[in-house]
């Protein structure tokens, strides 16, 4: 099993470190492949990371893939969570959104970004992550689509499993910078859903893509993930390049109200 990425040592973070105008190279990205891995020690080892970064640290994309939990938002209610009787452990964690489930056969990738290097707001990261889903999806002949007011990507009208979520999204900002990030359902037992209002909507559906049809194996899937993230990752910075910079994002710590994932 890969140990989990060790924390940058401390250095504390600048007010501000926007890159420079028409920078056109993308700071450095790593990529971690983890495993499956307990949830709580995942996300301790993410909020240690971002806590411990300064400019300097490169950015980090965490695939992981993590045994059955339901994770609740910082403001997240109770009550949507039905039924306990399968046993699942629920932990409150620091995210946006209400509650979801993680569990295996489930794509989790969290986003360890600088947003203030990169010029990113938080509105244009969800953009990015929700297309590069969308564009996921696209490469195994699903159709996914966005839904105003519910963050997250859904199985176009049209087609079978219409209006199911198939991907999940929720992030934190801290001192400028993200962690959580986006689930993908690739080949679930998608019962433990059944116990739970997901996103807080009752009544929700989720799928997966074993579900409709597309038998694929979890690594090749996630491989094409980081590839859509990265390609738009880099092409932000190369947009950034020819056009004036947009104010740094404010260094805050808070959650993102986006949906219910991580």
């Amino acid at each position: 099993m890969p140990a989990l990425p060790a924390s940058p040592s401390p250095v504390p973070l600048p007010a501000s470190v926007a890159a420079p105008p028409h920078a056109d190279k993308a700071p450095p990205l790593t990529v971690k492949t983890l495993g499956r891995r307990p949830y709580l020690e995942t996300f301790d080892a993410m909020r240690a990371f971002t806590d411990a970064r300064n400019h300097d640290t490169p950015d980090a994309l965490w695939l992981v893939e993590h045994p059955p939990v339901f994770t609740l938002g910082q403001a997240g209610n109770p009550a949507h969570l039905l039924s306990a009787g399968r046993g699942i452990e629920l932990v409150r964690v620091d995210r946006g959104g209400q509650i979801t489930y993680h569990g295996p056969g489930q794509i989790v990738c969290y986003l360890l970004l600088d947003l203030r290097r990169r010029g990113l707001m938080v509105r244009e990261l969800v953009t990015l992550i929700e297309a590069a889903a969308i564009e996921t999806l696209a490469a195994y002949n699903l159709p996914g689509v966005r839904k105003a007011g519910a963050p997250g990507i859904y199985i176009a009208d049209g087609h079978a499993g219409a209006g199911a979520k198939i991907a999940a999204l929720g992030l934190k900002i801290r001192n400028g910078c993200s962690y959580h990030g986006v689930s993908l359902n690739v080949d679930m037992d998608l019962r433990p859903f059944d116990d739970i209002n997901p996103c807080g909507y009752q009544g929700l559906q989720t799928i997966d893509m074993a579900t409709l049809g597309v038998r694929a194996d979890w690594q090749a899937v996630a491989d094409t993930l980081i590839a859509r993230l990265r390609g738009a990752l880099d092409a932000h910075v190369r947009q950034r390049a020819t056009v004036t910079p947009s104010p740094a994002p404010a260094s805050t710590d808070a959650a993102a109200p986006l949906d219910t994932s991580q």
